[in-house]
């Protein structure tokens, strides 16, 4: 060992761990809905733009104008705040991650944090949305909950 490198620090609490998992899947899943929402809204408008300028004769018709249009599609989808800030979250769930495979085992840190991921969607989902939750999806949910405790479960016995 270096002699200039400080000795390692206790290790983070499962707590720790547990409440990382569930952010990650927070920030996956619970900002789909959300992004797809702005989405949705922002076609709409660019929908009724495009109509406008159909008839203004205003159409990109060269390779270069479509995608100048597409680049300022890009550009003003990530101006708009309602879409930006939920893609921003989800961005910061992937950063967060990178730094969980790198501190974890990564046969627990992925399918932990894609299955809270999907749960945080269904959620999501009830709640921009106003979706039901259907009885098979409540099931699928509770299953999903059980093959990460049997995930963990089975780790710790190894």
């Amino acid at each position: 060992m270096d002699p200039d490198t400080p000795p390692p620090g206790p290790a983070p609490s499962a707590f720790n761990y547990i409440l990382s998992f569930i952010l990650v899947g927070i920030a996956w899943g619970f900002t789909t809905p959300f992004i797809r929402r702005a989405a949705v809204d922002f076609n709409k408008r660019q929908e009724q733009t495009s109509t406008t300028q159909q008839t203004a004769g205003n159409q990109p018709k060269t390779i270069l104008g479509r995608l100048k249009s597409l680049f300022w599609t890009v550009v003003n989808l990530l101006r708009t705040p309602a879409y930006a800030i939920p893609l921003v979250l989800n961005l910061t769930g992937s950063v967060w991650f990178f730094l969980l495979v790198g501190k974890h085992e990564l046969s627990l840190t992925v399918p932990i944090t894609n299955s809270t991921a999907f749960l945080f969607t269904v959620l999501g989902e009830w709640y921009v949305e106003r979706k039901v939750i259907a009885r098979e999806t409540w099931l699928g949910m509770v299953l999903v909950l059980g093959g990460i405790a049997l995930c963990v479960e089975s780790k710790n016995h190894v």
